[in-house]
């Protein structure tokens, strides 16, 4: 079998720079070493649309990463506008914030058409599409025109969100009518399978059996995969990394003092302003806590052309100041705020030395940030980790300090207790979390996939040619219906 991975952005390894993402970080050793082709973005644009353009192939362990200039007339479109405007705040329950246009859903579409013909190049017999994230939603069915018949399984990476939120994104039946066409839809949680499923059923009145949909487009498993991360690995990176400079200087800048540490990109859906004004509540709240406790909060910037992200940049910033001005003293703030980013073996050691690991995400997919922080903490003196009940880590971790991360007052007290948690306590919590992590690592993620989609197979597809909504996309951008747009 010949595998080919697909997401928006690939990731190539180079020694401890930061990574771009949860999705590169854990599809970077599964691809190295199966042996599978990564396919994705090379960031650069070219001025052809017809998917004739350069691809840019180098090795990567047992496996390669090819790179795709994608057209400059509609990437705008596609990644900042309809991806990240309109699906993005969808899929994690943020309506309110859909910002959507003819154009930009037409670019979207446009790339996935453009994608797919890149992938021609990458269809041999025996071969195998893995495709990732909500970049490529409709992805399988432009790969089913051009006349692909093999295995097209998905992973949405995201939440999926409840049906009546999932109703309100512009042209909701047609992208999930679209994604039928994958023979295996997989998800982090069993939750987002189901919600999936409800909206199959009430929007698309399509039934939904064990799992498995029948469809004009064919055969659709739905099944759940939470991802996972390479635990021996991680472990191994934080034991080392105590000797690194940067952990060495961590530790002796704290003089005795407790460290929480949260490290997020930069987004409204990881609660960021919901923690930081609960460290804030902490220290009002109990005062003995000042210059015996600080907060790294690592907040890498992202998606800057957006202007909600701009927003919340300059909120989270002047957020941390009226924090420090008001409870700092002048050797002492309460709040280390870092907008850069870290490798991994810098972050396996931050993780280390961190008495608190705080993940307040409002919604996530599954957040690796958790399972990282579980896994860089010494078994002789673990941390504690308090998680939201609304990330998909909360479905395994459940032996983290779970918390509601709209309830301020809440998650300010679950912090303090997390502090003061006896080492007993800290050790029993923590061993059924490796426990689990150890039970659910990357590599069975990944191969568990690979064996589902296999399996889904039971009756071979045939490229829809006839059904009207294949027609290429450019051909139909007068009929778009500008009153689904919001």
């Amino acid at each position: 079998m010949s595998l080919i991975v697909v997401s928006n952005r690939v990731c190539l390894p180079k020694a401890d720079e930061p990574m771009t993402g949860g999705l590169a970080a854990a599809l970077l050793p599964a691809v190295s070493e199966s042996g599978a082709t990564w396919v994705g973005s090379s960031e650069r644009l070219c001025e052809r649309t017809d998917g004739q353009c350069l691809v840019h192939v180098q090795s990567l362990g047992a496996g390669a990463v090819a790179q795709v200039d994608l057209p400059a007339a509609h990437y705008r479109g596609f990644y900042e506008g309809f991806a990240n405007s309109c699906l993005w705040p969808v899929l994690h329950s943020r309506t309110d914030l859909i910002r959507a246009s003819v154009a930009d859903y037409a670019s979207y579409r446009e790339v996935n058409t453009f994608m797919a013909r890149a992938l021609m190049r990458f269809d041999k017999p025996d071969a195998t599409f893995w495709i990732h994230d909500y970049h490529f939603l409709p992805l399988a069915k432009e790969l089913r025109r051009l006349g692909v018949t093999r295995p097209i399984g998905f992973f949405l990476h995201t939440p999926f969100p409840s049906r009546t939120v999932a109703a309100g994104l512009p042209y909701h039946q047609e992208l999930m009518r679209a994604m039928l066409s994958y023979d295996l839809i997989g998800f982090q949680t069993d939750t987002d399978v189901a919600n999936f499923a409800d909206y199959l059923r009430h929007e698309l009145g399509l039934s939904v059996v064990e799992g498995v949909v029948r469809s004009p487009q064919g055969t659709t498993t739905l099944a759940s995969f939470p991802i996972g991360i390479d635990v021996a690995a991680f472990a191994e990176r934080a034991a080392k990394s105590v000797t690194r400079a940067e952990v060495t200087r961590l530790r002796s800048s704290l003089q005795g003092a407790k460290l929480v540490i949260g490290v997020d990109r930069v987004d409204y859906s990881k609660g960021l302003v919901n923690r930081l004004m609960a460290f804030d509540r902490l220290l009002d709240a109990e005062p003995q806590l000042k210059r015996t406790v600080s907060l790294l909060q690592i907040a890498v910037p992202s998606r800057g052309q957006i202007d909600t992200y701009r927003r919340l940049q300059r909120d989270l910033s002047s957020l941390v100041s009226e924090i420090n001005g008001r409870h700092g003293e002048v050797d002492w703030v309460p709040i280390r705020y870092l907008t850069k980013g870290f490798g991994q073996a810098a972050l396996a050691g931050f993780y280390r030395v961190a008495g608190v690991g705080l993940v307040t995400s409002l919604h996530d997919g599954m957040n690796l940030v958790a399972k990282e922080y579980v896994a860089a903490q010494d078994a002789a003196n673990p941390g504690v980790l308090v998680l939201s009940e609304f990330a998909g880590a909360a479905k395994q971790l459940d032996a983290a300090l779970l918390v509601n991360p709209h309830d301020i007052d809440g998650l300010a007290r679950m912090v303090a207790r997390a502090l003061a948690m006896p080492i007993e306590e800290r050790r029993e919590r923590w061993k059924d979390m490796m426990a689990k992590l150890e039970n659910s690592q990357l590599d069975a993620w990944f191969s568990d996939f690979v064996e589902a989609l296999t399996a889904s197979r039971t009756v071979p597809r045939v490229a829809a040619l006839a059904d009207r909504t294949l027609v290429p996309f450019r051909q139909r951008r007068s009929e778009l219906p500008l009153a689904q747009l919001h």
